[in-house]
């Protein structure tokens, strides 16, 4: 990217911020640029108006929905952000639009907008569990029919609930629950890979060797 168009590409993102504050600034978007990537945090009220927005203004057509996904931070109030990236191809522009839900809330869907964003909020609900609003079709779309939980939040175990597999007495595949017997294992934590006792071991048969 050479010196001329990166300054042209750094003006474009700094008037696209003064419009999108001048008219949803009240409303409580905000903005900001770093590396230069301009990225739009707002409330879900307003998210359908400003996708609306983005993509039928003549100064902005940013007409291509490139992505959506979540972020789980199980520590927030507002533990799930929605991350909806798009691009104008006529500015050859990118993007990035944020909000953020307690766990249980629902966001408006905009399917109506992008239809690419059918499959999109399929995936962020199979995975993090957020809710579409008005979605037509919001069912799962990489886990299997009755996987139990969404295998993206933080707080859902490696293991998962449930295995598949071959059982050689039924002779068929079979759906069971996960159970790991660890009872001959020890855990420390700071060294995963080796159980305490073994560094209690390591200790005592360095210090006969001294």
């Amino acid at each position: 990217m050479d010196k001329t168009y990166q300054e042209n590409y750094n003006q474009r993102h700094l008037n696209i911020q003064k419009i999108l504050l001048e008219r949803f600034g009240v409303g409580g978007l905000e903005t900001y640029i770093k590396s230069d990537e301009l990225t739009v945090i707002l409330s879900k009220s307003i998210l359908i108006k400003v996708i609306n927005f983005l993509k039928d203004d003549k100064d902005f057509q940013f007409k291509q929905l490139i992505d959506i996904c979540g972020v789980d931070f199980p520590n927030r109030v507002e533990r799930f952000e929605i991350v909806y990236h798009l691009l104008s191809l006529s500015l050859n522009q990118r993007i990035r639009v944020k909000l953020s839900v307690k766990d249980g809330d629902m966001v408006p869907s905009i399917v109506s907008i992008f239809d690419a964003a059918n499959w999109y909020e399929r995936e962020v609900w199979d995975l993090y569990g957020v809710i579409f609003s008005d979605h037509p079709d919001l069912r799962r779309i990489l886990t299997d029919y009755g996987f139990e939980g969404h295998p993206l939040r933080k707080d859902f175990p490696l293991s998962g609930f449930t295995q598949v597999k071959y059982d050689d007495t039924e002779k068929r595949v079979v759906n069971e629950r996960v159970n790991l017997v660890q009872d001959f294992r020890s855990f420390d934590f700071e060294s995963p890979w080796e159980g305490s006792e073994y560094n209690d071991i390591d200790e005592k048969s360095s210090d006969k060797e001294k």
